[in-house]
């Protein structure tokens, strides 16, 4: 380290030193480092999964900049305040004392410490005091999640300026951009061939490759769909079932009261997950289960029904509270089953042991959906898995079947005509989560939940659903909620066609068994497994997830869900797709 860089380091640092000769990289850490140091680039944007080590990452490269004099403090910039004392907490454990309580007022940290933590609403407060922080010594600025700096315009011109003067900034971010057009700051974008402007990152590991090191855990989809009852403002009484082709509006309609905490439905989904968490605390004994809710009002009545089925109050976490931060940091020590929570975990907070989750959320955006499913996917050992139960939602299941994809973001970005979201994309996500907050009230006086109730619909798991057809609360569903908590992936699959064979077999002796007027069953039976052949090879064709191409055929044919379909409804698309197999969609 030379003299000018150690002059401004702490004391801790001797420590550090010997940590970074020693401690040992994942192999996409080490050829992010040995990248970076091909070229030494003033910015630098790092694309991985949630759960792979990014801070991990960043902090070495921290270090290395220290050792070789590039550089004099770090400035770390988090989405949450609960963030700022997590990066804290793992940079001192590497000899860098961060000050994760700096405020404006202050304008300068202590003597004591190498550099600040701060959010980007802090630095949006006031970047004229960050951007003097930032030119008084040399800086390496590290932009956790730097997403949020296209969260709108005012926090992306505060970052460009204050942080304009750095010596180094490293980029980070584990979920796929925001689908909005805003440019984010210190991100370059490339034209492709459609002449559309993409983000180009410098370094990128994703979920895939994560799962095959073994780094993440894979994910095991639970679907619930059901039937639901609502009443409307001009006092209309509306029945649907969740998951079967209808309006943007009805679904959205359906969504709302399978979550309502009055009905059915989640009570059932919550008893299924607490079955699935205590089979895996079987293989994994500190195993821990997160609901993630729409709003406080929800979150408080989910952690009632939880508490009622299991008997013991789970931990509760609410963004405007002030303990929360010590509350996840308390469940992530303890061997406490659950936690419920609207948005403090919706990304980078570390509990590891987090296996089981519950999405009982209306958010829908790609970008929020992918930050949730990333607290569970964070890998101790090889073999842990994680199940996330889903409501069955064509939307969620289609990003619950493009997990592993990775995405870049777009500017100029054309709308296909006629195509929106479910629900427009926010400015940002705690605006998305506030906003849904204040129109709880609005929302009740518009819309009336009746009542709802909860059938288990598939096992989604590596782009295929598995369990199509099983009866609620039947033995097939508890096989599926019985799987062992300790499986590589290879092994997850088989298991899983193993349990589909045993159901086919038993359906198909059942079937055997009944008179000769039923016979027609067993040739339904026979055009089902046709179908999902047909899809099967389909999917091989096109690279499509099985759950999209049936939800394609169920919307252009009509009908129910292919369980319910009748000998007819289930020829029509059968038709339908062999059409698709010769170009005629």
């Amino acid at each position: 380290m030379s003299t000018s860089a150690a002059s401004h380091l702490s004391p801790a640092f001797p420590e550090r030193a010997a940590w970074g000769t020693a401690g040992k990289l994942r192999a996409w850490q080490a050829g992010a480092m040995h990248t970076y140091f091909e070229h030494e680039p003033r910015d630098f944007l790092a694309v991985a999964t949630p759960g792979a080590g990014k801070t991990t990452y960043a902090l070495r490269l921290a270090t290395e900049l220290i050792d070789r004099g590039v550089i004099d403090q770090v400035t770390i910039v988090a989405p949450t305040e609960h963030l700022k004392v997590q990066w804290a907490d793992a940079a001192s454990r590497v000899g860098i004392n961060i000050d994760p309580r700096f405020t404006n007022a202050q304008e300068e940290h202590a003597a004591d410490y190498d550099g600040v933590a701060v959010t980007y609403a802090g630095v949006a407060s006031r970047p004229a005091l960050h951007r003097a922080r930032t030119l008084a010594r040399r800086t390496l600025v590290i932009l956790d999640e730097i997403h949020h700096g296209g969260d709108n315009k005012s926090w992306g011109d505060a970052i460009r300026e204050a942080f304009e003067p750095a010596t180094r900034r490293l980029a980070l971010t584990g979920t796929p951009f925001r689908s909005d057009t805003s440019p984010i700051p210190f991100v370059r974008y490339e034209e492709g061939a459609d002449g559309i402007r993409r983000s180009a990152s410098d370094y990128s590991y994703g979920y895939s490759e994560a799962l095959r090191d073994g780094v993440v855990r894979p994910v095991l989809f639970m679907a619930y769909g059901g039937a639901m009852r609502w009443r409307t403002r001009a006092g209309d009484e509306i029945a649907a079932r969740l998951g079967e082709p209808m309006t943007k509006d009805v679904t959205a309609a359906a969504w709302r009261t399978a979550l309502d905490p009055k009905g059915e439905w989640i009570p059932a989904v919550l008893r299924a997950a607490d079955k699935r968490l205590s089979e895996v605390r079987r293989h994994v004994p500190d195993a821990a289960g997160l609901v993630i809710a729409s709003n406080q009002t929800a979150a408080r009545s989910y952690a009632r029904t939880l508490e009622e089925l299991t008997g013991v109050k789970p931990t509760v976490v609410l963004s405007d509270d002030a303990g929360a931060s010590a509350r996840i940091e308390q469940f992530a020590a303890s061997d406490d089953r659950w936690m419920v929570a609207v948005r403090m975990v919706s990304e980078g907070v570390d509990v590891p042991r987090l296996c089981v989750g519950v999405y009982a959320t209306s958010t829908s955006t790609p970008l929020f959906f992918a930050q949730a499913v990333g607290r569970f996917v964070r890998a101790r050992r090889r073999g842990e898995t994680a199940s996330v139960f889903l409501p069955t939602v064509p939307l969620i299941l289609e990003h619950a079947a493009r997990l592993e994809e990775q995405r870049d973001h777009a500017l100029d970005r054309p709308k296909p005509e006629g195509e929106e979201p479910l629900w427009a994309e926010e400015d940002g996500l705690l605006q998305e989560a506030n906003q849904q907050e204040k129109a709880l009230a609005d929302e009740q006086m518009s819309f009336e939940a009746l009542e709802s109730e909860a059938e288990f619909d598939h096992v989604l798991f590596d782009k295929q659903q598995w369990g199509l057809g099983s009866e609620t609360g039947g033995e097939d569903e508890q096989e599926y909620l019985g799987l062992p908590g300790l499986l590589e992936p290879d092994q997850m699959t088989h298991l899983l066609r193993e349990r589909q064979a045993k159901q086919q077999s038993k359906s198909t002796k059942k079937k055997q068994e009944q008179d000769a007027p039923l016979a027609a069953h067993r040739a339904l039976a026979a055009r089902r497994k046709e179908l999902n052949s047909l899809v099967a090879a389909y999917a091989k064709k096109t690279g499509q997830p099985h759950a999209v191409i049936h939800n394609d055929l169920r919307g252009q044919c009509g009908g129910p869900t292919l369980d319910r379909a009748s000998n007819d409804e289930v020829g029509a698309r059968i038709d339908l797709i062999r059409r698709w197999f010769v170009g005629k969609r």
